[in-house]
C-alpha cells in the first residue's frame, strides 16, 4: 500500500512568535477556506493521487492549526463522507502538531474525542520553563510554558505513546540536559532533539552540545532508564554516524509530500511556500484549477544524496543521520537550486555522533560488566 501525506496549510497565523521558527512570514491574513480545501480533495481523488491502495495522512499545519479546528473538522467530514466511501479508503491518519495553547478548548477536545482512533496529535514543548520560554514566546515576549504545561499533562493522558520534538538552537544549548530530564519526568519518553537546520550556529556550539548529550547519556545509563523500552531519544539512534551505503542514497525527506495553501497552490512541501522562505520565491508545482505540473516535480524526483552531496560528504565516515532539507538547500543556495547542500549543521552532527558513541560504549560496559 502506498502512503501519501497531504498537508493543508489551514492558517499562517499563530499566537506565538518562536525565535527559531522557520516560518518567517506568518500573518493573520492568509486563511484557507473550505471551498479551496474541497477543490483540493476533489482533484487529488479524481486525479488518482489518492486511491483505494493509498494510506493517507491528512496533515494540518499553520501557523497554529488549532486556530482553525472548525475548518479541519469540515475537511475531514468531507473527505470521509464523500471520498473515502466512494474510493474504499479505510486506512487514514490525521496529524496535527500544536503549540498547546488551545489544546484544552472545548472545540479541540470535541475533535479529539471524535477522531482519536485515527489522530496523531503532538504538543511542541522544548523542556524546562527556562528553555521553553527562551524561544517559545508570545509576540509581547512573554513565555508560553505556564500556559501549556497543564495541557501537556492532559495530552499525555490522551496520547501516551506519542512524543515531542525539542528544537534547539545557539541560544539554548546549555539547557538541553535538564530539559530532557524534565520531559521524561512529565512522562514524555519519545524525544527528538532537533537542531535547527538554518545557519545560526557559533564556534563552540558543537562542544557544548556534546557535553549536554553526554550528560544525558550518563543520566539514562546510570539511572537504568535504558531498561524502559519506551524511552526513545533520537540523538542516540545507532543509525547515525556511519558511512553511506547504497540504501542511504535515496531522498528520505518529506519534500515528496504534497502541500496546499490558502490560495489553492500545490507545493511538494510547505517549506517551499512563500511564508517559509527567507530570500527565494516559492516553488509552486500546480494549483487546484489546473492540477499538478509533473515537469515541476522532476527535480525533486531526481534528488538523491549522490547528486546532492559534495564529495567530502559522500566519503564522510559518519555521514548517516546528518539531517538536510531540500527547501533549506534552496533558500540558502547562491543560485536558487535544491542541489546545493547546506552544511550549516556539519559540526553539530559531529557532536551528536561523538555523544552517541559515548552512550553506546557506556551502555556496553554497563551491561557487560
Amino acid at each position: 500500500m502506498v502512503e501519501r501525506t497531504i498537508v493543508f496549510i489551514v492558517t499562517k497565523d499563530c499566537q506565538l512568535s518562536c525565535k527559531y521558527c522557520y516560518l518567517v512570514a506568518k500573518n493573520r491574513n492568509e486563511e484557507m477556506s473550505f471551498p479551496v480545501a474541497q477543490k483540493a480533495i476533489d482533484y487529488l481523488f479524481s486525479s488518482g493521487v489518492l486511491s483505494s491502495n493509498t494510506s493517507i495522512i491528512y496533515d494540518f499545519i499553520g501557523g497554529e492549526p488549532l486556530l482553525r479546528i472548525d475548518l479541519i473538522d469540515m475537511i475531514m467530514e468531507y473527505a470521509i463522507t464523500y471520498k473515502h466511501n466512494m474510493h474504499n479508503i479505510s486506512d487514514y491518519k490525521i496529524r496535527i502538531t500544536t503549540n498547546g495553547i488551545l489544546y484544552n478548548a472545548h472545540k479541540a477536545q470535541a475533535f479529539i474525542k471524535k477522531y482519536q482512533q485515527n489522530l496523531l496529535l503532538s504538543i511542541s514543548i522544548d523542556g524546562t520553563k527556562e528553555k521553553n520560554d527562551l524561544n517559545r514566546i508570545y509576540r509581547n515576549g512573554k513565555g508560553s510554558y505556564d500556559h501549556i504545561i497543564n495541557n501537556v499533562k492532559l495530552w499525555r493522558n490522551q496520547f501516551p505513546s506519542l512524543g515531542t520534538r525539542m528544537t534547539i538552537s545557539h541560544d539554548d544549548i546549555q539547557y538541553v540536559y535538564e530539559s530532557v530530564k524534565h520531559l521524561i519526568s512529565l512522562g514524555i519518553k519519545k524525544i527528538d532533539i532537533n537542531p535547527v537546520l538554518e545557519d545560526v550556529w557559533k564556534d563552540g556550539d558543537d562542544r557544548l552540545l556534546e557535553t549536554q548529550l553526554i550528560m544525558i547519556a550518563d543520566y539514562i545509563v546510570d539511572s537504568d532508564l535504558f531498561l524502559d523500552e519506551d524511552i526513545d531519544l533520537t540523538c542516540f539512534d545507532d543509525f547515525i554516524g556511519h558511512p553511506l551505503e547504497g540504501k542511504d542514497m535515496i531522498n528520505p525527506c518529506g519534500s515528496m509530500f504534497l502541500a496546499i495553501d490558502s490560495k489553492g497552490y500545490f507545493y511538494t512541501c510547505m517549506r517551499f511556500a512563500k511564508y517559509s522562505l527567507r530570500s527565494k520565491q516559492p516553488r509552486i508545482v500546480g494549483d487546484i484549477e489546473n492540477g499538478i505540473d509533473s515537469n515541476k516535480l522532476r527535480p525533486l524526483h531526481a534528488l538523491d544524496l549522490q547528486s546532492l552531496y559534495p564529495q567530502e560528504c559522500l566519503t564522510c565516515e559518519i555521514a548517516t543521520g546528518c539531517k538536510w532539507c531540500p527547501a533549506e538547500n534552496y533558500d540558502a543556495s547562491s543560485t536558487g537550486t535544491i542541489y546545493q547542500r547546506s552544511t550549516a549543521t556539519c559540526n553539530i552532527h559531529h557532536a551528536k555522533v561523538r555523544a552517541k558513541n559515548y552512550y553506546w560504549n557506556k551502555l556496553y560496559r554497563k551491561v557487560n560488566g
